[in-house]
């Protein structure tokens, strides 16, 4: 079995892409739904939108070529794109309260 390299790089762009949209897309539906007065409403929404995108990409993906080598690429770039996300939110996260509220 080898390595079909070109659609493993074509999944991993595609993946990025639309993973970092994923992302930017939670961490935008959080920061509304937490000054929301129905964040349930939001949230599912954002979900929703979210979901849809990243499982209709990757249909796409997966029926525009005869391998599953775009496939691999794309949930591995999903998986990188997650890694970068949780430790960029750490990170942010990572200030003392007493900071954060300017005490």
């Amino acid at each position: 079995m080898t390595v079909d390299w070109s659609a493993v790089l074509l999944g991993l762009a595609v993946g990025v892409a639309v993973s970092s949209l994923f992302f930017v897309g939670l961490a935008w539906g959080m920061k509304r739904a937490l000054r929301s007065r129905q964040p349930e409403a939001l949230l599912l929404l954002s979900a929703t939108v979210r979901i849809v995108m990243l499982l209709g990409v990757g249909f796409w993906l997966a029926t525009s070529s005869a391998t599953a080598w775009p496939m691999a690429g794309f949930a591995l770039a999903f998986l990188l794109v997650r890694m970068v996300a949780l430790l960029w939110a750490r990170k942010r996260d990572t200030t003392p309260l007493a900071e954060q509220e300017g005490a």
